[in-house]
C-alpha cells in the first residue's frame, strides 16, 4: 500500500507546479525562438546551423551544427563529433562553459565538424509529424525509443550531411543510449569511435541524495498514475525546495545533491545551468531509469503485467541490453570520476568487467577521483583532463 506521507508529497509538488507552470512554459517558448544558435554560439563568435531531423516515429528533432572553430577555416573533409546530452538536458548543457572550457568550443576549434542533438521532448525538439506535447502520446515513451529511433536518426543524418562516419560523445543518459544501441550492433555503420563520459549502463548502486530517495519511493510511477506524463511539466526549482525540505536533504549545492559534490565548477556556469535547464522527459522514462536502479540491470522498459510484456516482447520480461555483446573492436573512451553519486564507480565497474574481453587497443578508461557527475561537462579544469586526452583518443581513430 502507497505511504500516505509520500502520497500527499506528489499531490503537494503538483500544486506546486500549476502555480508556475504557465510562467514556466512561456520563457520555454522565448527560449525556442531564440534557439540554441542564436542564443549560445554565435554569440561567442562561432558560426552555428539549426537543423531538424524527423524520426520514424513521427518526432521532430532539433540539431545544432557548428560547422568551424573560429578561425573559420572551412577547409573540406573535417571530421564530424555527435555529442548527445543527459536527462533533464539539451544540447546547451555542453555550451555552459567559455569556449575555451566548453567541448563543442574546442572541438570546432580543432577542426572538428561538431553537431549537437537535443532528446525528443526537448526545447528544440518538441514537434511531431501528428502529435502534440499536449497529446498523452506524445510522452509514450522511454529511452528504448531514444535507443531505437533518436540516435539512428541522428546518426544518419550527419553521416548525410558529412559523407563521414561519426565520433559519438556522450554523457550520462547519453552513454546509456549508445552503449544499448552498440550491444545490439546498431549504428556501427556509421562509427569511427564513441567517449563515454559519466558512463551509465547499471546504475544499482546510485547514491544520489535526490534521485535515490525518488526512486525508492517509487515517484516516477506515483507521478504517472497521479496523470503526469511530462516531467518537469513546471517550476522546477519550487518542487525540488519542497522535496529537499520535506526529506531533509541540503539542497543548497543542487548540482551536488543530483549528481555528487562538483569539484571545479564556476558560478557563472552554474547560473547558465539554472537558466536553461532542467529540461523536459517523459515520466515513463524516469519510470524505466527507476526500474534498472532497482534491479540492477539493463533491460527494456518493464510493462510489469506479463500479458502486456508477452504484447510488446513475445515474453514475459522485458529483453536485456547485454553489455558483453559490444563488438570488441569498437574504440570505446571511458571517463569517470570517485566522487559521481549517478555513474557509481562500483556500476561503472560492473559495466568495465562486462567489456573485459575488449580489443585492448580499442578501450581507454580514465578516472579522476575528485570528479563528480557534472564535472565532465561544466568543469573549469576539464579541457585539459577530460577534453584532452579525448581529443587526441578520436585523432587516432
Amino acid at each position: 500500500m502507497s505511504n500516505p506521507s509520500t502520497t500527499l508529497l506528489l499531490l503537494a509538488l503538483l500544486c506546486v507546479s500549476a502555480v508556475a507552470a504557465t510562467r514556466t512554459k512561456l520563457n520555454s517558448i522565448n527560449n525556442l525562438d531564440d534557439g540554441i544558435c542564436k542564443s549560445m554560439v554565435e554569440t561567442k563568435g562561432y558560426t552555428c546551423q539549426e537543423h531538424k531531423i524527423t524520426t520514424a516515429d513521427g518526432y521532430i528533432l532539433g540539431l545544432q551544427r557548428i560547422p568551424n572553430g573560429r578561425s573559420g577555416n572551412e577547409t573540406a573533409d573535417k571530421l564530424p563529433v555527435l555529442l548527445q546530452h543527459g536527462v533533464f538536458l539539451d544540447a546547451s548543457s555542453w555550451l555552459l562553459n567559455p569556449p575555451d572550457q566548453a567541448l563543442p568550443f574546442i572541438l570546432a576549434d580543432n577542426d572538428f565538424d561538431v553537431w549537437l542533438a537535443n532528446s525528443r521532448g526537448t526545447s528544440s525538439s518538441r514537434g511531431h509529424t501528428s502529435l502534440s506535447p499536449k497529446d498523452p502520446a506524445y510522452w509514450d515513451w522511454s529511452w528504448d525509443e531514444l535507443v531505437a529511433y533518436d540516435l539512428p536518426a541522428s546518426f544518419q543524418y550527419v553521416n548525410n550531411q558529412t559523407g563521414h562516419k561519426l565520433h559519438y560523445v556522450g554523457h550520462s543518459l547519453g552513454t546509456l543510449t549508445a552503449l544499448a544501441a552498440f550491444s545490439q550492433e546498431k549504428l556501427l555503420n556509421l562509427l569511427r569511435s564513441a567517449a563515454l563520459l559519466s558512463p551509465v549502463a547499471y546504475l544499482g548502486h546510485i547514491s544520489s541524495l535526490i534521485l535515490r530517495p525518488a526512486v525508492d519511493i517509487f515517484a516516477a510511477e506515483k507521478l504517472k498514475l497521479l496523470g503526469w506524463l511530462e516531467f518537469p511539466n513546471g517550476q522546477i526549482q519550487q518542487l525540488v525546495e519542497f522535496i529537499c525540505t520535506t526529506r531533509g536533504i541540503d539542497c543548497s549545492n543542487l548540482l551536488a545533491a543530483l549528481g555528487g559534490p562538483n569539484c571545479c565548477l564556476n558560478s557563472s556556469s552554474i547560473d547558465a545551468f539554472v537558466e536553461h535547464d532542467p529540461q523536459p522527459t517523459a515520466t515513463k522514462n524516469l519510470i524505466h531509469l527507476s526500474q534498472i536502479v532497482r534491479k540492477g540491470t539493463v533491460e527494456m522498459y518493464d510493462y510489469v503485467l506479463e500479458d502486456t510484456n508477452i504484447k510488446h516482447y513475445k515474453k514475459p520480461t522485458p529483453p536485456v541490453y547485454n553489455m558483453a555483446n559490444i563488438p570488441k573492436d569498437v574504440p570505446l573512451f571511458f571517463r569517470y570520476g570517485g566522487r559521481d553519486s549517478i555513474a557509481d564507480i562500483n556500476d561503472v565497474g560492473i559495466l568495465l568487467d562486462k567489456l573485459r574481453d575488449h580489443d585492448r587497443d580499442k578501450l581507454v578508461v580514465q578516472y579522476r577521483e575528485e570528479y563528480a557527475h557534472a564535472d565532465f561537462i561544466m568543469s573549469v579544469n576539464a579541457n585539459q583532463v577530460v577534453y584532452g586526452p579525448l581529443l587526441a583518443f578520436f585523432r587516432l581513430h
